[in-house]
């Protein structure tokens, strides 16, 4: 047990909502992840979620008028290049197998399409990108995590956006 102080709270510790769904879907992995914080080779679909998150963030930097699926489109292999240079580690994914890649990026590439079908960013202008935020729980725990993006509407409606990669959940676990 960590203990600290948050605002003159004492606090067992702080856990992202990653980890804590980690904690609860195996404590094991949660000690391998987050206390003994062993090294884990990447995952194809962990480096798409990375690279096209990347993209979107990069989008919102642009004029309105220019966020277009052909201009997400242009900005992947640079947001791809940049993560090589960040972490290369990633590029163990193709190693053994470079043929790969392609079918991969083309992966990218989709997920940015779908995008497009949910939302049209040039219709928006966000309040906030990728804000830091923490929740005190009454168990002492802090959850704390960042949030992608924070629309706010003309008439003070918000709107919290996190960008996820992978497929859809099945109805039933949806909620």
């Amino acid at each position: 047990r960590v203990s600290t102080k948050v605002d003159g709270v004492n606090v067992l510790g702080a856990i992202s909502p990653s980890r804590a769904g980690d904690f609860i879907a195996c404590p094991l992995l949660y000690r391998f992840r987050a206390i003994d914080r062993l090294p884990e080779p990447p995952s194809s679909d962990a480096v798409r979620g990375t690279v096209v998150h990347k993209v979107l963030e990069d989008l919102f930097d642009l004029p309105a008028t220019e966020r277009t699926v052909e201009r997400a489109r242009d900005m992947l292999l640079p947001a791809w290049q940049a993560l090589l240079e960040l972490e290369p580690r990633v590029a163990e994914l193709f190693v053994d197998d470079e043929a790969r890649l392609d079918p991969w990026l083309t992966s990218c590439r989709r997920v940015l399409d779908r995008y497009f079908t949910l939302e049209d960013p040039t219709r928006l202008e966000p309040a906030e990108r990728e804000v830091y935020v923490e929740a005190l729980l009454e168990s002492k725990l802090l959850l704390r995590g960042f949030i992608d993006r924070l629309d706010v509407s003309r008439d003070g409606l918000v709107r919290v956006v996190d960008y996820k990669t992978g497929r859809s959940p099945d109805p039933a676990f949806e909620a």
